[in-house]
């Protein structure tokens, strides 16, 4: 684990400026220290330790990925979230468990849990094409909305598939309303209990006493994992708890420090790449395993239905030609597709095994192709001098002030949220107010001077 984080944070910077995909030098860390390497550590499929580690990551990625969506983007691009959503989701997942059904011979239900877990765009992989400069907004958009949403649609599958595919009496009326109850009521109901008062406790002892901005960085881990034990404890969903927590946190706006979610990503990182080093070891090469026809069919079906589905579907969506390619291509399958076809082993489904190693190939081939596209399509500004990329910098109140005693030129940014905004009695004087959410591209349609002190402040 120490190696793991040390190499993550020694080369965090090459792997930004190289787009090389994080998923792939993590696997090959996995491969050097397992059974085929120095033999250090071996994760078997069904290994507690590997439960544990895959449990707490998949439970910290819904949970921060419902706090980062923009529900006012949601609403003002309604259209695109459910083109890529609905078709660009359900209909992958139905082509998929189609070909896993036809091609893998696999029982329907397990072929639907298969479709829905390889329609899960890849949250992780993604972020390396969303940092880039050069994205347009509304590609941009379109491959956040997904990324961050398509578990909603697709974790629901994969659990009544459980159900489906689990023991005796799965078909029987009261069991279908039982389970309706856990995954519609006691899950998400139990997120949104716990979102609710981890907002409203925050809001109210920062009032009163203030919080520590270190123990509020802590804030977002307790808010994840409470919402998912409470779901547990009354046997709903923990991990649509967690989920539907974070959406509750983002539909409230609430004040929330940058290390609120700052501290919340990359302690979920750090469980991603922890885990991506437990399949490294020797599970995820079982997709190499046994390569055939049909195997190989499959994958290709994997990974083609998304694009062959989201072409049509946003022909008339008002994008631009490279916008629409750029999101037809880019739907990689990475580690939310893996942690979502171990649920099944981690609950003893039968026959559930059968389901890793056709994802793993998926996933591996998604590694090489999707990767390998982002570091040649970032090799033109992977090389970016740091003198060209802007500089980002906490400054204190005394140094604002010595700047402006000293005659530079200095432009305040008033980014705070709305909500806030409009309830504050108080601006600095000369404030430019603009939303955190565009303020890079709204500086840039001002013409706000590159060479001045830009200073932004969100409290």
């Amino acid at each position: 684990m120490g190696v793991v984080i040390l190499v993550a944070a020694l080369l965090s910077g090459l792997v930004d400026r190289m787009r090389l995909p994080q998923v792939a030098l993590f696997l090959a860390l996995g491969a050097v220290v397992g059974p085929s390497g120095l033999g250090l550590v071996d994760f078997a499929l069904a290994s507690p330790v590997l439960q544990s580690i895959a449990t707490l990551a998949l439970v910290l990625v819904l949970f921060t990925d419902a706090v980062s969506v923009d529900l006012r983007a949601v609403r003002t691009h309604a259209r695109l979230a459910l083109l890529v959503l609905g078709p660009g989701t359900l209909l992958t997942a139905v082509l998929i468990a189609v070909a896993a059904g036809g091609v893998l011979g696999l029982p329907p239900a397990l072929a639907a849990l298969l479709g829905a877990a390889l329609a899960s765009t890849d949250p992780v992989m993604v972020r390396g094409l969303l940092r880039g400069p050069d994205l347009p907004d509304d590609a941009r958009l379109a491959l956040r909305l997904e990324s961050g949403l398509n578990d909603l649609v697709v974790l629901p599958i994969v659990l009544v598939a459980m159900a489906i595919q689990g023991g005796p009496g799965s078909g029987a009326a009261a069991a279908w309303g039982e389970l309706g109850l856990r995954l519609l009521v006691l899950g998400p109901g139990a997120g949104m209990v716990v979102g609710f008062a981890a907002v409203a406790l925050l809001e109210g002892m920062r009032r009163r006493v203030g919080i520590r901005r270190d123990y509020e960085s802590l804030y977002a881990l307790g808010v994840a994992f409470a919402a998912f034990a409470a779901a547990e404890a009354v046997h709903g969903s923990g991990f649509l708890a967690a989920f539907a927590a974070g959406l509750t946190v983002a539909a409230f706006d609430a004040e929330l420090c940058d290390c609120f979610l700052d501290y919340g990503e990359a302690t979920a990182e750090m469980f991603l790449l922890l885990t991506f080093v437990a399949f490294g070891t020797s599970i995820i090469w079982t997709g190499l395993q046994d390569l055939e026809w049909r195997t190989l069919t499959f994958a290709a079906v994997a990974l083609g239905a998304r694009s062959l589905v989201l072409w049509p579907a946003l022909a008339r969506a008002g994008l631009s030609p490279r916008s629409r390619r750029l999101i037809t291509w880019y739907g990689p399958r990475g580690l939310s597709s893996l942690l979502l076809v171990l649920l099944p082993v981690f609950a003893g489904i039968a026959g559930a095994e059968r389901l890793f190693a056709p994802t793993a190939l998926v996933v591996l081939l998604s590694v090489a192709i999707h990767g390998g596209a982002l570091m040649v399509s970032g090799r033109g500004t992977a090389a970016q001098p740091a003198a060209a990329r802007p500089s980002r910098e906490r400054i204190t109140l005394d140094e604002l002030k010595a700047l402006q005693a000293r005659g530079e030129r200095v432009i305040l940014l008033d980014v705070r949220k709305d909500r806030a905004w409009d309830e504050a009695d108080l601006m600095a004087q000369g404030a430019i107010r603009m939303s955190p959410d565009d303020a890079p591209r709204r500086a840039a349609e001002l013409a706000l001077p590159r060479h001045n002190w830009l200073v932004a402040y969100c409290a």
